[in-house]
């Protein structure tokens, strides 16, 4: 775990869609998630989670399970957790665009990145594309 300097102990975390749908599928790692999503509950701080990485988990959601599944994460999951979701602005979205430019990752993924590094936060994910890109951010495995 490089990138993004130290003191990740009190730093917010950000999660990514394969974080996001860990905890929902109950797939492996979802028990860290449900553990920083409780802390956050209890603290009163919120989790982040960039608005393209919520859209990109809505798609997959209505994919695999059908439209009413991805509303129910938006009307009720989304909701009822300690997420806060980052809207971006034309500056994030060029800064997006030069991480995808100069590193093979994901758009969406791309997005996680950018809305870190502004934030001062870590990526919460178990994605492998992420070991890409672990210098520019602190990254949290899901396992290990």
């Amino acid at each position: 775990m490089s990138g993004g300097g130290s003191g990740s102990v009190n730093r917010k975390k950000l999660l990514d869609s394969f974080a996001l749908l860990a905890y929902l599928n109950k797939e492996t790692g979802f028990e860290k998630v449900r553990d920083v999503l409780a802390k956050a509950q209890r603290s009163g701080n919120s989790v982040l989670m960039n608005e393209i990485n919520v859209g990109e988990t809505y798609y997959i959601l209505f994919r695999k399970r059908g439209p009413e599944k991805a509303e129910y994460l938006l009307d009720t999951i989304l909701a009822g957790l300690p997420i806060v979701t980052v809207l971006n602005n034309f500056e994030q979205v060029i800064d997006a665009a030069r991480i995808k430019a100069e590193h093979p990752l994901s758009f969406s993924d791309c997005f996680a990145v950018a809305t870190a590094r502004s934030e001062s936060a870590i990526i919460l994910t178990g994605d492998p594309e992420f070991k890409k890109v672990e210098h520019l951010v602190k990254i949290e495995w899901l396992s290990g």
